[in-house]
């Protein structure tokens, strides 16, 4: 009886011995394999919003802001994760004086300077938001200013929603550049959040560019105007509205100067 007893018992061992062992099952391997590199991808993911939040916070935290004009309301400027928002009044940057918000810092010599515009909402037909360089912060100083739109529609002689504006001398009428209507078609129409503008400047000569994916650039006008080495150079909107304000969001901001 001892016998028989001792015989089925290592039968039973020899039955469950593989899955004491932890025998896998197929394909499991691969399973764990697959988890592995999601999860190394959603971690580089990570890391690269990471680096891109922290390149946008540091550029701007070298930044100052002003508003311009002593009678336009004060602006603000905040920044969530990448994406960084500026609200404005302002009755216009035009004429011979402005209103609005500017943040900006110093750059001495040539340099080029490119943004995304996310969104631009609309206080008026003619709100406008987009990066200067200016001499000074005087409401009537000289500046070059290449601008978006908060959408498509007729605005005066420009064709799309962007435009490139001048004041050639303090104190002077603001002046803009507009392409060839019959040409242009659609290029330089804006189509929020993939909306990227370049401002350049050699030497002298101020060019703008405008793009829908920060590859292809598409240039808006090239204009010359004798302006120091050293600008404050940044980003400008006004709402055109003195009683109310436009949100202008932007990322990837990029300078580089050379």
């Amino acid at each position: 009886m001892n016998k028989i007893l001792y015989i089925f018992l290592i039968f039973c061992l020899s039955c469950v011995s593989p899955f004491l062992k932890g025998k896998e099952k197929p394909g499991r391997s691969k399973l764990f394999e697959k988890t592995e590199v999601s999860t190394s991808k959603t971690n580089a993911k990570s890391i690269a919003q990471e680096e891109k939040d922290n390149v946008s916070n540091n550029i701007l935290s070298e930044f100052k802001t002003y508003t311009i004009g002593k009678d336009a309301l004060k602006g603000t400027i905040t920044v969530e994760d990448s994406i960084a928002e500026i609200v404005a009044s302002g009755k216009d940057i035009w004429g011979t004086e402005d209103e609005g918000y500017f943040i900006f810092k110093q750059i001495k010599g040539d340099f080029e300077v490119s943004v995304r515009f996310h969104n631009l909402s609309p206080s008026d037909l003619y709100t406008k938001a987009g990066i200067m360089a200016r001499n000074d912060l005087s409401d009537n100083a000289k500046h070059v200013y290449f601008l978006v739109f908060p959408d498509n529609q007729e605005r005066n002689n420009n064709n799309g929603g962007c435009e490139f504006q001048y004041r050639a001398k303090r104190g002077g009428e603001s002046k803009a550049i507009y392409p060839d209507q019959q040409t242009a078609g659609e290029t330089f129409n804006v189509n929020f959040p993939e909306t990227w503008i370049k401002l350049k400047r050699e030497k002298n000569t101020f060019s703008a560019f405008i793009s829908s994916n920060a590859e292809n650039w598409y240039q808006y006008s090239s204009y010359e105007q004798k302006m120091p080495r050293k600008l404050l150079i940044g980003l400008a909107a006004t709402s055109h509205n003195p009683q109310g304000y436009t949100r202008a969001e932007f990322s990837e901001l990029h300078i580089k100067t050379y």
